[in-house]
């Protein structure tokens, strides 16, 4: 099979938390690192011995062990807010690789449960440690990973559309600020005012 078909049967195996633990920003990096740069398949702690060893079959390379700096294999979990000390400051919500969690600045915030894929990225930028990773019954099986992935492509959609207005505003309010003059380009005026400027607060100085 050729590469990008590779790079999908291997983004089709992992548990699409997004959670980063692989040491990549999400799970489809990891997967083109797998199918491209021959990285190890054994740093996905959310997808349990079973991912490796499916990663294994596919990729025909021995199974291993999980790498120890990735974390450990645990229970499922989701992201519960404590919302009575809940401050409102939205840095979860920044966080949350899935959209996963709802609120606006100021106002209390709560956890999608449904969405949450259990990645714990919420849980360090909370100012007020008051959010908490507990676990949970449900599985976590392709139906809900093919969900994951979805809600992750359609944040990323969104973000990047937010860039590229950002940069339209930004353009045109550059577009409509007065052009530099090339006296104040020249290197000679930068020198002038340069030393105006160190001769007014030498004299500052001097004057106190």
């Amino acid at each position: 099979m050729d590469s990008s078909e590779l790079i999908q049967r291997i983004d089709a195996i992992l548990p699409q938390t997004q959670c980063t633990r692989c040491g990549y920003d999400a799970c489809l990096p990891y997967a083109q690192a797998i199918a491209l740069d021959n990285e190890a398949i054994n740093r996905c702690p959310p997808g349990g011995p079973e991912g490796i060893q499916a990663l294994a079959q596919l990729t025909q390379q021995p199974i291993q062990d999980l790498d120890p700096e990735c974390g450990s294999f645990t229970q499922p979990t989701v992201a519960i807010i404590d919302e009575a000390h809940c401050i409102g400051c939205t840095l979860c919500i920044q966080a949350c690789p899935v959209d996963a969690i709802i609120g606006a600045n100021k106002l209390m915030h709560t956890v999608i449960t449904d969405r949450c894929t259990g990645c714990d990225l919420c849980v360090a930028p909370c100012p007020v440690d008051c959010i908490h990773m507990v676990p949970t019954e449900r599985a976590w099986d392709s139906s809900r990973a093919q969900q994951a992935r979805a809600h992750f492509q359609q944040r990323q959609q969104r973000l990047q559309q937010k860039h590229g207005e950002t940069i339209q505003v930004a353009a045109k309010v550059l577009a409509n600020k007065p052009k530099i003059s090339p006296l104040a380009e020249s290197e000679s005026y930068k020198k002038a005012t340069l030393a105006d400027v160190l001769a007014k607060a030498r004299a500052r100085r001097q004057s106190s």
